[in-house]
């Protein structure tokens, strides 16, 4: 990352919160959900070449199933804020509940979030 395992930006903050509700999804439908993500990933490879690099690694780890992936998807080490950037998960979220996490992010502010600046 471009911090390099450094404080988390606001960007990384906000997506590792988006991405934390998304696990639980996985978490209730591996089956399912993986299977979603695995489409979205190959049709955003035809779509954005310039992510070719983290969706390849987003596929590898969902052949290697659910454990894996929800590791990466809640991580804060640098590799997993990259491959946050160019997520296929984030489809797994209903809309509603997406703009319920940004508000509750937004609304507790990063002083408050650990991570501070």
């Amino acid at each position: 990352a471009a911090n390099q395992g450094g404080p988390l930006t606001d960007d990384q903050l906000r997506s590792l919160w988006l991405h934390r509700a998304a696990a639980g999804v996985v978490a209730r439908d591996p089956v399912g959900t993986l299977s979603r993500a695995r489409a979205t990933a190959e049709q955003l490879l035809e779509a954005q070449p310039d992510g070719a690099r983290w969706l390849r690694q987003w596929l590898s780890l969902i052949d290697r199933g659910p454990e894996p992936v929800m590791r990466a998807m809640t991580s804060i080490d640098p590799q997993a804020r990259e491959l946050r950037q160019n997520s296929p998960f984030l489809g797994l979220l209903p809309e509603e509940d997406r703009l319920a996490i940004l508000e509750a992010f937004h609304s507790v502010g990063r002083s408050r979030t650990g991570t501070g600046t």
